[in-house]
């Protein structure tokens, strides 16, 4: 039988337990305020960008006694010579459907390495085709000449800069056609094209001339979850940004945003500002 006194010292030690464990329960949503910047590692634990395994996730190795080999006698034997590796295409470089559509291209960009335009794949050639393959992110960059990398080739090396008309002061400049962004002051290229991938169908983004009135290094979207790094609005919800998918895919889009590659987006940041001209021109095929 319990008294009554240790009764209540247990049911006050209870309601401490319980009271506790309520006070220390973490609320994982951030303070998103108008002009409020979360760093970078408080933002990749929201979005679950960080995929670094936990001590939970770490195996347990059981340490044993290895057993004492066998003693054996070694018996001489004649070592078989190995036969020489047969020689691979282009240092083991594969050749893709579009190889000789894609020498064209590199060689008109330039920048990238020398390219015979002969249509068969050279250890140069796969060595340029890598190169630009990294540069834009086109997976896996293995110097194939596929139909995404021609893709892109064709789109940067058919982008007329002239036609952004482009005044003084800095001006960025997207071509909805060829989905393409670049960067002019003073009538004169300060950054080249690059790709970009804007609305998809049902949030076509709109031609015409804007101006930066907002930017943030690191910008929440509400609507849809996700960080918007280097966010450069210019209209209606819709800004330069980073993209969060890959860039490729264009069986999507944004919702009218114009999407960058991560080096892209933090180069056209640094040459921004609130007051920037933006000019796009054209339509996305398809929107």
């Amino acid at each position: 039988m319990i008294r009554p006194s240790t009764a209540v010292r247990v049911v006050l030690v209870a309601a401490v337990v319980l009271v506790g464990a309520g006070a220390c329960t973490f609320d994982p949503t951030p303070d998103r305020g108008e002009s409020s910047v979360a760093p970078v590692s408080v933002a990749e634990r929201a979005s679950g960008a960080s995929g670094t395994p936990g001590p939970d996730q770490t195996p347990t190795v059981t340490p044993t006694t290895p057993a004492r080999p066998a003693r054996t006698t070694p018996t001489p034997s004649r070592t078989a010579s190995k036969p020489a590796p047969t020689p691979t295409k282009a240092a083991g470089c594969p050749e893709g459907e579009k190889q000789r559509d894609v020498e064209t291209y590199l060689a008109r960009l330039g920048g990238f390495g020398t390219v015979a335009v002969d249509g068969k794949q050279s250890a140069a050639d796969c060595a340029a085709i890598k190169k630009f393959q990294r540069r834009y992110d086109i997976r896996p960059a293995e110097g194939r000449a596929g139909p995404a990398t021609a893709d892109v080739a064709r789109r940067l090396a058919s982008t007329d800069t002239a036609k952004c008309h482009a005044g003084a002061g800095t001006t960025f400049c997207v071509d909805l056609t060829l989905q393409t962004v670049w960067a002019m002051r003073d009538g004169k290229v300060i950054m080249p094209p690059t790709v970009t991938r804007t609305g998809m169908p049902g949030y076509r983004t709109p031609a015409g001339t804007y101006k930066i009135n907002f930017r943030n290094v690191k910008e929440w979207s509400d609507p849809y979850e996700v960080w918007l790094p280097y966010w450069q609005h210019f209209t209606q919800g819709m800004g330069f940004h980073e993209t969060t998918t890959y860039l490729h895919n264009k069986s999507i889009g944004s919702h009218g945003c114009v999407n960058l590659l991560p080096a892209d987006a933090r180069k056209l940041w640094s040459l921004g500002k609130v007051g920037t001209t933006v000019k796009l021109f054209g339509r996305r095929p398809g929107t």
